[in-house]
């Protein structure tokens, strides 16, 4: 999940009700036009409230990602909330159980958490129209676009990836600096630095796989911070893990669950 469901180090999950009407929709059941949500994330480029435009906070935006399973994550900028989802009769119908980050978001950003939460609540009426999706709750809707066509894939290979986040079970940190932290890959070679070494070595790939070589680094000596990153980098840059490319983002994983987020570096 991803921007993107973002969590700081420590960051727990609530699990609450919510009162929901409708019919609750099996993962992988329900009408064509249901599927034509499902394995999409759309982004929001517009929202209205009583015919007028709402601002939200900057640097954010709506993200709804409809997941193959039947789910729906949610976020705008700050928490991030999922939960089972129904589409039937072109309404957005939550399941009882919503599970949600608690991250501390301030002023603005945690207004806006509690009113995406309101909007999906209230069971919104939703329209597609190829990429473009709208969502309406009363008097409010937000328009979005899918993600494929706001925010493409970029190719894994060639771009210089920048380290975001160190993922911890549930838990994602996020140290000052880490963005000097970087690799890039071209076919079977990784080449990049920790924030305070250089490195570069082997790594081989399958379907959604990547398995990297002993890394050879350079020796500058590091303390503190640095030096804690760059164990870290070096520990989810070991042996097999998972990856995916989200748009602008590389996410990598072990087989325990922990890894490294990246971010495009334009």
């Amino acid at each position: 999940m991803s921007k993107q469901m973002i969590a700081l180090a420590g960051a727990s999950l609530l699990l609450f009700s919510v009162a929901a009407c409708g019919h609750d929709a099996a993962p992988g059941a329900g009408t064509a036009t249901e599927a034509t949500l499902i394995g999409k994330t759309f982004l929001s480029n517009a929202v209205t409230e009583n015919g007028k435009p709402k601002q939200l906070a900057p640097g954010t935006r709506v993200r709804l990602q409809f997941t193959d399973d039947g789910k729906l994550v949610a976020d705008a900028g700050c928490n991030s909330m999922q939960a089972k989802v129904s589409t039937n009769d072109s309404k957005l119908t939550l399941d009882k159980q919503i599970t949600q980050t608690l991250m501390g978001c301030l002023g603005q950003l945690q207004s806006q958490d509690g009113w995406l939460s309101g909007v999906l609540r209230a069971t919104p009426s939703w329209k597609l129209d190829g990429s473009k999706l709208d969502l309406t709750a009363g008097s409010t809707t937000i328009s979005l676009t899918d993600k494929k066509v706001v925010e493409p894939d970029l190719s894994i290979d060639g771009t210089k990836w920048a380290l975001s986040s160190v993922i911890t079970g549930q838990a994602a940190s996020h140290t000052a600096g880490s963005e000097k932290a970087w690799l890039t890959l071209s076919g079977e070679r990784v080449t990049g630095s920790t924030g305070c070494n250089d490195f570069q070595g082997t790594v081989a790939r399958s379907t959604g796989k990547l398995t990297f070589g002993e890394l050879a680094t350079t020796r500058r000596a590091c303390a503190g911070e640095p030096a804690k990153l760059e164990s870290q980098l070096l520990k989810g840059l070991k042996g097999d893990v998972t990856y995916q490319v989200d748009g602008s983002t590389l996410k990598l994983r072990s087989s325990s669950g922990d890894g490294l987020d990246f971010t495009a570096q334009r």
